[in-house]
């Protein structure tokens, strides 16, 4: 079996950094680490494809299996061939499942080397950008001109390419936010003065540079780039900063009281190479959180590793936990699009949980959030009474910030945090019983909505074994349906479902459709003899009865 070697620059000289650091660096949503037998110290010498047409491993070598199914006997012998030849480690794709079969966590255990999964949501192209960028960092040099600013200070490095250049500096990422600015006591332009109190440049600015092609021009170029003064806009000059090809953000100066002196493109040009390892420094520590809201994830999912998340975050491995499933409200305050709504929801649940004394990890996930909780009471009542108690308080915490209609499922407190998963399952089911029509409680464990649950999962059952066009055409319901229908929207299955629901009572049906007594008789004689339902019978009503609850379930379909 052979392979195609990337090493980044610098892999002769000296050695890779570990897979430790490499998971810092870039490891913001690009790997889930499934287990690492020999820790996180491995040194990773290079990055390599998998080439199964040339004979030889490369030692110490990031393996990526691009194209090996997890689920097959390939990805086994994959990973016993990479511990022969010394290998740093093993990335695979999702698969088809999402998830690694056990033989192949036993195998990587077994030949003591660690097995990563690239995330869904990261191609093998993204992957080794980033990867480069990572084996950059540990072959950086240490550069003269950066000794005097902490690794990672932007704000630093920022003042001191001012004063080396001359002007105002701004360090800015890809999406034109800034990182860090100089503490310039000349005059400013405007525009500067918009991009420091918002922290961006201001929208129209990037729209215009982005219809003129300007970041195209920047992030295609290698050399600094020029733009003259226009009117009260001073000129500025620009580079980008790279590390390994790949590019990590921008540094802007503009002139500030003077001219920008002549040396200022050579100056900015080195200020943009030492740049890349604080850049990459600044990236590093900022994924921290997200390296533990993959490894939770993926714990969570079926992938993960206990020892991983408790290296991670400092939860205990075992000792009480749960999982919580939150839904926000429909109804929500302000005009905030998905991705700043679901920022503001987990930045609103981790404070909350801060302050009642427990560990919490939050996930954003569609249309809400998970949060696991460590580190719960001892005693396991006193635990359920804590996630309780916690449940109540954030449900109102997120009422009062996103609106009405909020729900949180309360998952089982497990031992330990391999049971997680059967913690998160119990608070998602939770959480749909409690969002199921009718249904008041804004919070509650699976076992106090049980009755929901099951007539939930007896639904699913029915219309995933169905043939996908509902019930029989022929039953009551059906015909009922199709009356209303074909009568600009009657209303006999709302009578019917009305009348089941208050168990044949004639006065609390009428009451609650809001008709008199003698009106409801006469639908109700009507709808029997369109849909022929003998309500007698105590398994027509039990059919009538399942068949309205899937109408509610899946839409349209009886």
């Amino acid at each position: 079996m052979a392979l195609n070697a990337m090493g980044g620059p610098g892999d002769d000289a000296a050695p890779g950094p570990t897979l430790e650091k490499l998971l810092s660096v870039m490891g913001a949503g690009a790997l889930e680490l499934c287990v690492a037998p020999r820790g996180l110290a491995v040194v990773v010498e290079g990055v390599t494809v998998l080439d199964p047409l040339e004979p030889a491993l490369s030692r110490g070598q990031l393996l990526l299996a691009v194209g090996v199914d997890p689920q097959s006997a390939a990805a086994l012998d994959v990973v016993r061939d990479a511990a022969r030849s010394g290998a740093a480690a093993v990335v695979l794709g999702q698969g088809r499942s999402g998830r690694p079969p056990d033989a192949l966590r036993s195998a990587a255990e077994a030949a003591g080397t660690a097995l990563l999964f690239r995330t869904a949501w990261f191609g093998w192209t993204e992957l080794v950008g980033a990867l480069r960028a990572g084996l950059v960092l540990a072959g950086v040099p240490a550069d003269p001109a950066a000794s005097a600013v902490t690794p990672g200070d932007l704000n630093g490095l920022a003042d001191a390419v001012a004063v080396l250049v001359g002007g105002a500096v701004t360090i800015e990422d890809l999406e034109s936010r800034v990182l860090a600015y100089s503490s310039t006591k000349e005059d400013v332009d405007e525009l500067r003065r918009l991009t420091i109190l918002g922290r961006r440049v201001p929208e129209w600015r990037v729209s215009a540079m982005r219809e003129a092609g300007f970041f195209r021009a920047l992030w295609g170029s290698g050399d600094v780039i020029h733009r003259p003064a226009h009117g009260e806009n001073p000129e500025r000059l620009v580079v980008a900063v790279r590390a390994g090809g790949e590019v990590l953000g921008s540094i802007w100066v503009a002139a500030a009281g003077a001219d920008l002196p002549p040396h200022a493109s050579d100056t900015l040009r080195s200020a943009a190479r030492v740049a890349a390892a604080h850049l990459l420094h600044h990236r590093s520590h900022r994924t921290d959180a997200r390296l533990a809201e993959d490894a939770a994830r993926a714990l969570l999912d079926g992938r993960g590793s206990a020892a991983v998340l408790t290296e991670r975050t400092g939860i205990p491995a075992h000792g009480h936990c749960a999982v919580l499933a939150v839904r926000p409200g429909a109804s929500r305050k302000g005009d905030d699009g998905a991705g700043e709504t679901a920022g503001k929801l987990c930045a609103l649940l981790a404070v909350c949980c801060g302050a009642y004394d427990v560990t919490p990890v939050v996930l954003p996930v569609d249309r809400g959030a998970l949060i696991l909780l460590g580190a719960l009471h001892r005693d396991p009542r006193r635990a359920v009474e804590q996630v309780s108690q916690l449940g109540t308080a954030l449900v109102r915490q997120v009422t009062d910030t996103f609106g009405p209609d909020a729900r949180i499922g309360l998952g089982t407190v497990v031992g330990t945090l391999t049971d997680l998963p059967e913690s998160r399952r119990s608070a998602d089911l939770a959480l749909r019983a409690l969002l199921s029509p009718g249904e008041h409680r804004t919070v509650a464990f699976a076992s106090e909505v049980a009755e929901t649950i099951a007539l939930n999962q007896m639904l699913d059952t029915l219309t995933g074994t169905g043939s996908g066009a509902g019930a029989a055409p022929d039953t009551p319901v059906a015909r009922l349906v199709a009356y209303d229908a074909g009568h600009g929207g009657g209303t006999m299955v709302e009578t019917l479902r009305a009348y089941l629901d208050h168990f044949g009572h004639v006065p609390d049906t009428a009451r609650a459709l809001g008709v008199h007594a003698n009106s409801l008789r006469h639908r109700i004689s009507r709808l029997t003899e369109v849909s022929g339902l003998d309500l007698r019978s105590p398994d027509a009503r039990l059919l009538a009865q399942l068949q309205l609850r899937l109408l509610e379930h899946g839409g349209r379909q009886a």
